[in-house]
């Protein structure tokens, strides 16, 4: 290992000086130096990684409890897909003198399984591409390494499952603060089929910090997403999280902001204490396509809003379908009268002093639709569910390469139990047969039935 760290290094200073030479003498870009520096740890990173691997093999080798218990098959090679390019390295195929199982040791030792082709690490670069771009762009993010096809990142993407809105750890415990925000929607993204597909987001956060003269941060946000069949399952999670995040009991207000869907107004079910909030957004929209051709109209109708003035602002919604011609434009104003009569309480919260706005609007764009339904593609469920996973385990501070590398083990480890409990079952079964079958009535009456001669032939007597 030693011999080849030197040769690397041998390796890299000349040719970073050959190539800080052309870059003065031949007056070249300083892109071209970074891209020829680039390719340059990429082969010293694939010789590293050879060397790494063969010399764990050559360990398992010579090792002398190896060669009691397995005995060498032969000598093949392997090629593995890396951040680096594609390392192809020899390993050694052993068989166990009891068992008869044949396995290449040194590569179970470091975590490579039989049909293995990716490294994890790049695995995990794939996946977070393909977080923000297409399929077929994320395989082409590695062009200086090496390609991948849309199928290839797709099957990284599924080959993790859908990602728990917990499996990031919560940073906060038991918190004492006076309020709590709320804030939920959804995205439509287009279906394959031709149907709408609706995956949820929900989000808790402390309020807002002011950044810069038109921006502002959430505090302490966490990120809830995903299509569910049934909504409870969210609002389960979110329930969760508040319980162990903050100090329910010391809580003054919970707001949950939305626009009115069912769904999100369940969640006060969920909440205990918690006051749904119309969303702002939807409410002015509402507003403007029930005064569009009487703009004049928009200002008075927030003031009687404003002023709780409930009356009035049924009135005024009266008098703009009296003074409209078009009976779709008085459809559209009986919906708006409909919406803000029947969220009367949830408007009016709006105006709660210690209530700050609601940005979910903002949030499904950022999160969901920028890489779902902002451009002209089909989705199925699946794919839009650990879409929007991914992007909120992003969201959350998730680090994609731990959590897969983790998921990993875990699968491993469970197939690891699976294995020792059927081994396990087969020694039962070996030792406890005879027994069982001696004990078979009737193989002690003596009589020579049908029955008596299978079990007879069965037991091998």
């Amino acid at each position: 290992m030693e011999l080849i760290i030197h040769d690397c290094m041998e390796k890299i200073i000349k040719r970073t000086e050959e190539n800080l030479i052309n870059l003065l003498s031949k007056q070249r870009d300083i892109s071209e130096f970074i891209k020829d520096t680039s390719s340059l740890l990429n082969n010293v990173g694939v010789a590293l990684v050879k060397e790494a691997l063969e010399t764990i093999d050559t360990a398992v080798k010579i090792d002398q409890n190896r060669k009691c218990e397995w005995s060498i098959e032969r000598k093949d090679s392997k090629t593995i897909a890396t951040e680096f390019g594609d390392v192809t390295y020899e390993r050694t195929y052993y068989k166990n003198k009891i068992t008869k199982e044949y396995k290449h040791i040194s590569d179970e030792i470091v975590g490579i399984k039989a049909h293995d082709k990716m490294d994890i690490g790049l695995r995990a670069k794939l996946v977070e591409s393909a977080a923000d771009l297409s399929y077929s762009k994320s395989g082409k993010v590695m062009d200086n390494v090496i390609s991948f096809t849309d199928q290839t990142v797709m099957n990284a993407i599924r080959d993790i499952g859908a990602i728990p809105n917990d499996a990031v750890d919560v940073k906060i415990h038991k918190k004492a603060v006076p309020v709590i925000y709320i804030e939920a929607d959804e995205d439509h993204v287009a279906n394959q089929k031709g149907s709408c597909i609706e995956p949820k987001l929900i989000y808790v956060h402390e309020g807002r910090k002011h950044v810069s003269k038109k921006r502002y941060q959430l505090v302490n946000s966490r990120f809830f997403s995903g299509v569910y069949r049934n909504s409870e399952d969210i609002w389960l999670e979110v329930a969760n999280y508040l319980d162990e995040a903050y100090d329910l009991d010391k809580v003054e207000e919970i707001y949950i902001s939305g626009d009115g869907a069912r769904w999100i107004k369940e969640g006060m079910n969920w909440i205990p204490g918690s006051k749904y909030v119309l969303d702002r957004f939807h409410l002015a929209r509402y507003l403007r396509r029930a005064t569009a051709h009487r703009i004049d109209l928009y200002p008075i109708m927030w003031n009687y809003i404003e002023n709780e003035e409930r009356g009035y602002v049924k009135e005024l919604f009266d008098e703009l379908v009296n003074v409209c011609e078009s009976d779709y434009k008085k459809k559209e104003i009986k919906e708006a009268k409909t919406y803000v009569l029947n969220h009367w309480e949830a408007v009016l919260e709006n105006f709660s002093e210690s209530y700050n706005g609601c940005s979910a609007e903002g949030h499904v764009s950022h999160i969901l639709s920028d890489r779902l339904s902002s451009r002209p593609l089909g989705w199925v469920n699946i794919g839009v569910d650990q879409m929007s996973r991914i992007r909120t385990f992003k969201a959350n501070g998730g680090d994609l390469f731990q959590y897969m590398l983790h998921h990993k083990r875990k699968k491993v480890k469970e197939e690891r139990i699976l294995e020792l409990e059927k081994r396990s079952y087969k020694k039962y079964i070996s030792k406890n047969s005879n027994e069982q079958l001696d004990n078979i009535k009737v193989l002690s009456t003596g009589k020579t039935t049908s029955m008596f001669k299978f079990m007879k032939a069965l037991r091998g007597a």
